[in-house]
C-alpha cells in the first residue's frame, strides 16, 4: 500500500524515533509499504517519520543508481546491495574527508542542495528479521544511509545548510508546509 508522505512542517519529522521490538505489530507489511511508497516516488530511501511512525526504522534500495554513469564504477556492488532495512540503527563511527553532494527528500519536494557528510560510516543494526549487523559503507551508500539516519534522530538535510542557503529555501520551506507544491506522489501536509 501507498502511504502519504509527511511534508516539511510536520511535526513527526522533528522527533526522535523510538526503537522497536520484534514483535512490533504489522512489521512486515510496514516494511513493504514502505518500500511501495519510495519507489512510487522514485526514491531510494524513506524512513518511518517520514510515513507518520516516529520508529527507528528506515528502508534503502541503491538498485536504481546502478544505471548513472557516475557510479559505474560500482555498480555491481549496488546492484549486491539492494534493498536494505535498517531496524534500531546506530552509527557508531562517521569517518573520511567530508563531500559535497547535492541531496533532496521526499519530504521537502523540489529543494536540492550541497550537504557535506563524511565518506564512511560504521553503523549497527538489525535487519528484518531481527539479525544483528555491524557494517561499514562508504560512497553514496554511506550518503544515503547517513540521510535516513538523520530522519530517525528527526534531523532533514536542510538543517546541515549554512545560514545563507538555509535563508534561500526559507520561502520554498514555507510553501511546502502549506502545502503549496506539486508532486506526483501522495504527501500530507501539516493541519
Amino acid at each position: 500500500m501507498i502511504l502519504p508522505i509527511r511534508a516539511f512542517g510536520d511535526p513527526i519529522l522533528r522527533k526522535v524515533a523510538k526503537p522497536i521490538e520484534k514483535d512490533y505489530p504489522g512489521l512486515k507489511e510496514l516494511i513493504e509499504n514502505m518500500y511501495e511508497t519510495m519507489e512510487s516516488a522514485n526514491g531510494i530511501g524513506i524512513a518511518a517519520p517520514q510515513i507518520g511512525l516516529d520508529i527507528r526504522l528506515f528502508v534503502i534500495d541503491v538498485t536504481p543508481l546502478s544505471q548513472d554513469e557516475d557510479y559505474a564504477h560500482i555498480k555491481d556492488e549496488l546492484i549486491k546491495q539492494g534493498k536494505r532495512v535498517f531496524i534500531n540503527a546506530q552509527i557508531l563511527e562517521e569517518s573520511g574527508e567530508e563531500w559535497k553532494f547535492n541531496e533532496g527528500c521526499l519530504s521537502i519536494p523540489d529543494v536540492r542542495e550541497d550537504v557535506k557528510r563524511q565518506e564512511q560510516i560504521v553503523i549497527e543494526y538489525v535487519d528484518e528479521n531481527f539479525v544483528k549487523h555491524t557494517e561499514t559503507f562508504s560512497d553514496i551508500r554511506a550518503r544515503v544511509i547517513q540521510h535516513e539516519y538523520d530522519h530517525i534522530d528527526g534531523i532533514l538535510f536542510t538543517d546541515h545548510l549554512s545560514p545563507l542557503k538555509k535563508k534561500l529555501v526559507k520561502g520554498k520551506l514555507a510553501k511546502i508546509s502549506q502545502g503549496d507544491v506539486s508532486v506526483n506522489y501522495k504527501m500530507r501536509f501539516p493541519k
